[in-house]
């Protein structure tokens, strides 16, 4: 086993995971602006954009569904979904499993316009370089997962 394979002790851990975290903020902040930057293009806010992929990925949802997802609190989802609903992006329809949670799900514009971003996004993304393996970009996802889960008992309301 390499130096690199090992498993650390808590504490070491801790201090590596930190440095995790003092990364994580200044590329989710970085990210955000640039989202922010290209919201022209499709006049899309960092909060719209999140509720149009969310339900791009997930399906039609309900506001609380979408909060919970994303730890965002429901006020803040339901605002970004009025924003998307004023644009025609998004619609409300009858919830079989719930009578006054309507489900939100995409229009053909807010799909076109979350494609757009995407593209966008992969675009930029791409120029990252070829000399991440996958193996690398599967270790990070999967350190970022478990911090998201130990946190996941943080109210966002």
């Amino acid at each position: 086993m390499s130096e690199t394979d090992r498993g650390l002790a808590s504490e070491e851990l801790a201090d590596r995971l930190i440095e995790v975290f003092d990364l994580v903020g200044p590329l989710y902040r970085r990210a955000q602006r640039k989202v922010e930057q290209d919201a022209p293009i499709e006049g899309l806010s960092v909060g719209v954009r999140a509720v149009l992929n969310m339900l791009r990925e997930h399906g039609p949802m309900t506001v609380p569904q979408m909060g919970r997802t994303q730890a965002l609190s429901r006020q803040f989802v339901q605002r970004m979904t009025n924003d998307a609903a004023v644009r025609h992006l998004v619609e409300s329809v009858p919830n079989p499993a719930h009578k006054r949670s309507s489900l939100i799900r995409l229009t053909e514009e807010g799909q076109a316009a979350i494609t757009a971003v995407i593209d966008r996004e992969r675009a930029v993304l791409r120029q990252v370089g070829g000399d991440l393996t996958d193996a690398e970009v599967a270790a990070c996802a999967r350190v970022l997962s478990r911090l998201l889960r130990l946190l996941d008992n943080v109210d966002v309301d």
